[in-house]
Parts: C-alpha cells; structure tokens; sequence
C-alpha cells in the first residue's frame, strides 16, 4: 500500500488526495502501484513525485541490462494514462491542466508526474487558458 504525504503548506489535504489519485491510476493501469508517494504543488505547478514504482517485469528488464525496453514501456503506459491524470488534476484543483510531464528515473526508481496548470487571473481569482501578461 502507497503511503501519500502532502508538502508542508496549506493545500496538505489536497496534495494527500491528489497523491492517492496518481497511485490509483498507476495500480488499475500497470497493476502495482508505488509504495511511496508525496505530492509538491505551488502556484501553477503540481508534482507527484512516486518510489518504487518498478513492476517485477520491468526489475527483471533492469538487471537483465534491458533499461532502454524498460523507460520506451515505461513511457507508452505514461502517455495513455495522461489523459486520465489530467482529468484527476483538474476535477480536483478545479484548475485547467496546459501541459502535463512524466518520467522515471530506474536507480533510484522514481517517477515524476508534472502538471502545469492555466493561471489564476489575480484580480478574479479566476482561471485562465492563457497567461495574463502585462503591457510593456
């Protein structure tokens, strides 16, 4: 079972949730999920960062030399479960996703899932699709 833990800050609740939300999909999608799991969000940005992520095929890939097998599986199973995460991150930050990253790393077993969200319009409060800029 994945222990999430939020980053220290106000959003703990939803870090936890958004954490668990990530495990859950690794787990229905690739049928183990990490063990660890620890969410960082800031303004804009969301990261679930996931230990001990490896299946036991994809260990078995590793020791075997096979790593470049390994991350090309790796990342086909991270871009159809993208669509899914994105859903998860917006449905619960209430925020549009504009571009989400994922990647592993083998030693350490680590992976990343990234989310960049649209910004808040700082007078509203509300969210935008495109960043606000200011006139020169």
């Amino acid at each position: 079972m994945s222990v999430a833990k939020a980053s220290r800050s106000p959003d703990g609740g939803l870090a936890v949730a958004l954490a668990n939300m990530v495990v859950a999909v690794y787990r229905q999608r690739t049928g183990r999920g990490p063990s660890r799991s620890r969410t960082h969000i800031s303004d804009d940005l969301i990261a679930v960062v996931l230990e001990d992520t490896l299946t036991t095929a994809e260990r078995t890939l590793a020791t075997n030399g096979k790593t470049d097998v390994l991350l090309a599986g790796r990342r086909a199973f991270q871009d159809t479960m993208r669509q899914e995460l994105v859903a998860g991150i917006e449905t619960r930050t209430g925020r549009k996703v504009i571009a989400a990253f994922s990647d592993s790393s083998i030693e350490p077993d680590v992976t990343i899932e990234s989310f960049l969200l649209a910004p808040k319009h700082a007078a509203t409060g509300a969210v935008g699709t495109e960043p606000t800029i200011p006139p020169a």
